[in-house]
Formats: C-alpha cells, sequence, structure tokens
C-alpha cells in the first residue's frame, strides 16, 4: 500500500491518482486472497473440513472488526464488505470442490 496521507493532494487529480493505485493495489490483495480460497478448497476436503466453518466466519469477521476499530473506518462498513466477500468465497469453494469431487466435509 501507498504511504501517501490524502491530506497533502493538491488537486483532484493528485487525489485521483492515489485512489486509482489505491485500487489496483486493493485488486492485487484480493487476487491473492482468491488464491488462497482456491487452494483452501485443495486442503479443506483432506482435512474432513466443509467449505462453510461458521466458527471461521465469525472469527473473520471479529478480526476485521478490530482491525477497522484500529484504522478509524466504519466497523459495519467493513463487516458487511467482509460477509459479501465471505459469502462469495464459499461459494467458490463448494464449486471448486464439487468439480474436483473433493467435497467430503459437507
Amino acid at each position: 500500500m501507498t504511504d501517501i496521507d490524502p491530506r497533502d493532494c493538491a488537486t483532484m487529480a493528485e487525489l485521483r491518482d492515489v485512489i486509482d493505485r489505491l485500487d489496483r493495489d486493493l485488486v492485487a490483495v484480493l487476487a491473492l486472497r482468491q488464491r488462497c480460497i482456491a487452494r483452501a478448497a485443495e486442503l479443506k476436503p483432506s482435512e474432513g473440513l466443509p467449505a462453510d466453518i461458521p466458527a471461521r466466519v465469525e472469527d473473520v469477521l471479529q478480526k476485521v472488526g478490530v482491525s477497522a476499530d484500529a484504522q478509524g473506518v466504519d466497523r459495519e462498513l467493513m463487516t458487511q464488505i467482509w460477509k459479501q466477500l465471505i459469502r462469495w468465497s464459499i461459494r467458490y469453494e463448494e464449486t471448486l470442490m464439487a468439480q474436483t469431487g473433493r467435497n467430503e466435509g459437507n
């Protein structure tokens, strides 16, 4: 991520450049997260785990809330974004597990 403080941007053009850079960084980080989810779909069946593990979902959401508070951003917004991300991730895992016949955990 970038160390730029938005208050240092003197023009909207400068601020938009920062936002565009952040968007690229976010996509790169989310792409890595998606690859981790794909790997989880490979690992979970051998450990007898389903795609959806409610206790893990709650743990992730709790950690996101703590991180949101630490960053001074809206906890509810971050929680809602992660709920959507988690729902998508579980569906993605389930799809990958079904495609490979590795859904013993379900």
